[in-house]
């Protein structure tokens, strides 16, 4: 079996309300799908992140930059294409969009893997599991949404069988060195950071006496913000606080984490298998979230998850974009003996819910089934690709 060929498929959903977390504004749901053809008759699948660019930028890394490695290799023998796709360009940088480009080719590849074989991808990876246990990623910021309108989106969460919810901390304007100030939309629904800790509070009522509560503050605070921050709100029982300060300040970091008895958790931002291993070793992070459409793919995400199981670390993978980064990631937890917990967005995103012919559904305990179909184990649905498509 041969690579034939490589396409995108562009998809964009502009939301009526848009929503933002600590420093980032988001009006929009955006989509790079990458297709990877073979001669067999097979195609592969796989979602090469956006964040923090047009789609455009993201497609002509992939078609003009990927595509010619890949073009007439065996899928088969992904390592050496993984390793030829982040040599050959690597003077345009080894992390940020390349990565992001090279985790859509690369999951398309294992795709492919699992198709031919006739596996679903997880059992192809190892199959720990075949159950994963969600958490609602959820209480972005919005124009008009206090904290009684957080606390009502919260307990909705449990209602509907959640035992792990998640929202964002951070978006504070009164604290000086917060990248906030220098981000698009910079006044949208900004909370002084005294207010910030009464949201906290408020969640945390919402939730009730079992189920538990994570934060995540985007990278916008100092290490003295972050300490200030979790002094104040110690009663509230936090789960995990994730991405406290900027990724590059391990030592921050590390700081943090020594502090607290919470656990500090990242960094999605970061990138690449050399970028986690530096988290570990300054025990800049307690949990370990890489994201397979982000960091380059399942290649070095299965790699960065044993480097995490060698130091008795858990991995739970930064998941928020579509559906196509939900099921990446689905098979790529499913495989890990430190992995089971799923981040699942809650935003209304049609890109999340509608893609596939057979959405990915949370039962009412939480919990997501893998799929049984080759590969990752979905079809497209067209409706949907003709409905958003750029």
């Amino acid at each position: 079996m041969k690579v034939t060929d490589v396409s995108t498929i562009r998809l964009r959903y502009r939301m009526d309300t848009p929503m933002a977390d600590a420093i980032h504004y988001m009006p929009e749901r955006p989509l790079l799908i990458v297709q990877v053809h073979t001669d067999a008759g097979l195609t592969g699948l796989g979602e090469a992140a956006s964040y923090g660019g047009d789609l455009e930028s993201m497609e002509a890394l992939v078609l003009g930059v990927l595509k010619p490695i890949v073009v007439g290799e065996d899928p088969f023998a992904v390592e050496r294409l993984w390793q030829r796709m982040a040599s050959r360009p690597h003077q345009r940088g080894t992390r940020g969009m390349l990565m992001m480009a090279i985790s859509g080719v690369d999951t398309a590849l294992w795709d492919l893997i699992g198709q031919a074989t006739k596996t679903p991808l997880y059992r192809l990876l190892g199959g720990f599991r075949d159950t994963l246990t969600a958490y609602a990623s959820a209480g972005f910021y919005a124009r008009g949404k206090d904290k009684s309108v957080l606390a009502e989106e919260v307990g909705g969460y449990v209602e509907r069988g959640f035992r792990t919810v998640k929202i964002k901390v951070g978006r504070n304007p009164d604290l000086i060195w917060n990248p906030l100030h220098q981000m698009w939309s910079s006044d949208y629904a900004t909370v002084p950071f005294e207010d910030d800790i009464e949201r906290v509070h408020a969640a945390r009522d919402a939730l009730g006496p079992h189920a538990r509560l994570a934060i995540d503050a985007n990278n916008a605070w100092s290490p003295a913000e972050a300490l200030r921050f979790m002094d104040a709100i110690g009663p509230d029982r936090i789960a995990w606080l994730e991405e406290p300060v900027a990724t590059e300040d391990r030592r921050g970091s590390a700081e943090v984490a020594r502090a607290l008895a919470t656990p500090v958790s990242g960094y999605e931002t970061e990138t690449g298998l050399a970028g986690f291993r530096d988290l570990i070793l300054s025990r800049a992070a307690d949990i370990v979230q890489p994201d397979v459409i982000w960091t380059g793919g399942i290649t070095p995400c299965r790699k960065i998850a044993a480097l995490a199981e060698a130091f008795h670390l858990p991995v739970i993978p930064h998941v928020f974009s579509s559906a196509m980064s939900t099921i990446a990631n689905m098979h790529f937890i499913a495989s890990l003996p430190n992995g089971g917990l799923l981040e699942f967005d809650q935003n209304p995103n049609p890109l999340r819910s509608e893609l596939f012919e057979e959405p990915i559904v949370v039962d009412e305990q939480g919990t997501v089934t893998m799929p049984t179909e080759p590969g990752l184990g979905v079809r497209l649905s067209q409706e949907t690709i003709d409905r958003y498509r750029v």
